[in-house]
């Protein structure tokens, strides 16, 4: 049974919220978010941190102003999620706005796996790149820039990922966790980095006059790209990110948004001028994450880099055709996941490692997901891949270190794991077939021995009870335009409703009618495919409903309890 807690709301920041004017709901919900004042929620581009402070994004810049006066080929080399293909999109933009001869090349996830690997570095030669620029990947790639420095190709790293205890032997490295970096956001997204070092790069062609004959690129024009990318690689939207996130929120609002961009938005059903973080996280994230998934991210990249309404939905219809066939294929494997996790009591382990022979590589991530959600502890899924490995990718909870846990697993079984990486909350790693059983029960002592079982209780955490007064159109519009995401939740609040009405919508979500108090709502749960009691206990969000040109109120249940 998970525990609901109810954020404590710090009564001096929320005196000072509502001082300033701000609305009593929205102000209770920053004072329990570690918001004291005003200055705090500011939005400005002249708030985000200076460039000059990332650590080596001045050397960055100088780099690679030099390769664009010397007219030396530029290779920029993504990841194949939506980060990536962001990150990969603002690189090519920015650096063909400021004069360079500039290429992509993103590694298919099913021949070439992540990362810069002499493989890579074996494919992009035959494009003969002076320079190779990595985005979202680059980090951890050791014999990849050997490869790339053996052909006398420069190798500049843009990342964020935690690092290994050896750095590549790069020409140069920015990433905000790399050691020695004091950069004070540590959670900037690969988008965010290489935005960054394109910042950096523009004010060092500034000084070289390379700007005296033309108009300067204004890069504000990138921020929906950057929101995008930070919002679908859920970092922890800290201070220098919202901003980040909202600047690039108002751009698609007034219409000044990319043309892909737009049309995946038109697709997933979604209004611009009312488009939220949330709509770029369940709507558009996933349809660009589609392709990388199941086919090749250079579509996606192709969507973001279209200049025309008439070039970029056709890609985007695409996109979102793969992403409908993504929903049918992870409906099956969370079907056969079900069964299995009946066989082994999930309630009894740390951990919960599932494979099966017919999962798709692609989709393993989006399952290890559901499954955490459900039972609330680190999973692991793996599927077989081209290479004749399992590719795993996992999900952990608050309180384990998913990387960390499987770099400890590393150093007990040194030949165990052929590679890893990842953050906290999400790793990616291969190992052989036949050691499946040795790593998941590796995996499983490491965890039990950094866990308690009190770690594996689930916890609702909520913005306590709303009243009428409060549970009104206009609330959830105010709530729904601000930047809500990783470490910064969006506001759910927690009530007792009577089920008026309740019917399956769309085969697997539960459409209600509830009544409190005297007033009735409509509301919505997705995921969910059995009848709820007659009285129960609901964790909901406040969400603006869109039909038939009609606005209305709508509650999105998250939980429920009885």
């Amino acid at each position: 049974m998970a525990a609901v807690i109810t954020r404590e709301v710090d009564a001096e920041a929320l005196r000072e919220l509502l001082a300033a004017g701000m609305p009593e709901v929205l102000a209770k919900v920053l004072a329990a978010r570690g918001v004291r004042s005003m200055a705090q929620m500011e939005v400005s581009l002249n708030s985000l941190i200076a460039p000059e402070r990332l650590t080596n994004n001045v050397k960055m810049a100088v780099l690679l102003a030099e390769a664009i006066e010397q007219k030396k080929r530029l290779l920029v080399i993504g990841d194949y999620d939506a980060d990536g293909a962001t990150a990969t999109a603002l690189a090519v933009r920015a650096l063909r706005s400021m004069g360079a001869e500039v290429d992509y090349l993103v590694p298919n996830r099913f021949e070439y796996g992540y990362g810069l690997t002499p493989e890579i570095v074996a494919l992009a030669a035959g494009r003969k790149p002076d320079v190779i620029v990595t985005v979202d990947n680059g980090i951890a790639s050791v014999e990849g820039v050997a490869a790339a420095n053996a052909l006398g190709i420069m190798v500049l790293i843009t990342d964020h990922h935690l690092p290994a205890e050896q750095a590549p032997d790069a020409a140069c490295i920015i990433n905000p966790n790399q050691h020695g970096c004091d950069f004070p956001s540590k959670h900037l997204a690969g988008v965010g980095v290489i935005f960054y070092a394109m910042l950096a790069l523009r004010s060092e062609l500034r000084s070289r006059g390379a700007f005296l004959q033309g108009a300067e690129p204004n890069l504000g024009e990138l921020l929906d790209i950057v929101a995008l990318g930070t919002v679908a690689d859920l970092v922890r939207l800290d201070e220098n990110n919202r901003i980040l996130v909202e600047q690039g929120l108002r751009r698609i609002r007034a219409g000044r948004a990319c043309a892909g961009i737009n049309a995946l938005l038109k697709l997933a059903g979604r209004q611009p001028e009312k488009v939220s973080s949330q709509d770029l996280g369940f709507s558009v994230g996933p349809r660009l994450n589609a392709a990388g998934r199941l086919d090749d991210m250079s579509l996606g990249i192709a969507c973001l880099l279209a200049e025309s309404e008439a070039e970029a939905l056709p890609l985007a219809q695409q996109l979102h055709a793969l992403n409908q066939a993504r929903r049918s294929i992870e409906a099956d494997m969370q079907q056969i996941a079900d069964v299995a996790l009946e066989e082994i009591e999930p309630a009894n382990r740390y951990t919960l490692t599932l494979y099966h022979s017919e999962w798709h590589q692609g989709v393993i991530g989006i399952l290890a997901s559901r499954v955490k959600e459900k039972h609330h502890r680190p999973v692991i899924a793996f599927a077989r891949a081209e290479d004749g490995l399992l590719k795993g990718s996992g999900r952990s909870i608050k309180t384990l270190h998913l990387r960390d846990a499987l770099d400890l697993v590393a150093k007990r079984e040194p030949q165990l794991i052929v590679k890893f990486g990842g953050h906290a909350m999400a790793a990616g790693l291969s190992i052989r077939e036949n050691d499946l059983r040795r790593f998941e029960f590796a995996f499983e002592q490491v965890a039990s021995e950094w866990l308690s079982p009190a770690d594996l209780e689930a916890v609702i955490e909520v913005d306590g009870s709303l009243d009428h007064e409060h549970m009104q159109l206009e609330t959830a519009v105010l709530l729904e335009r601000q930047v809500w995401g990783q470490g910064f939740a969006a506001p759910c609040f927690f009530d007792e409703f009577e089920v008026v009405a309740q019917r399956i919508v769309g085969e697997r979500h539960l459409k209600l009618r509830l009544a409190k108090a005297g007033n009735e709502y409509d509301a919505i749960f997705f995921q969910k495919e059995h009848f709820l009691p007659s009285r129960v206990a609901l964790a909901y969000e406040l969400q603006t409903n869109y039909y038939n040109g009609n606005e209305s109120l709508q509650l999105n249940v998250r939980h429920w309890l009885r």
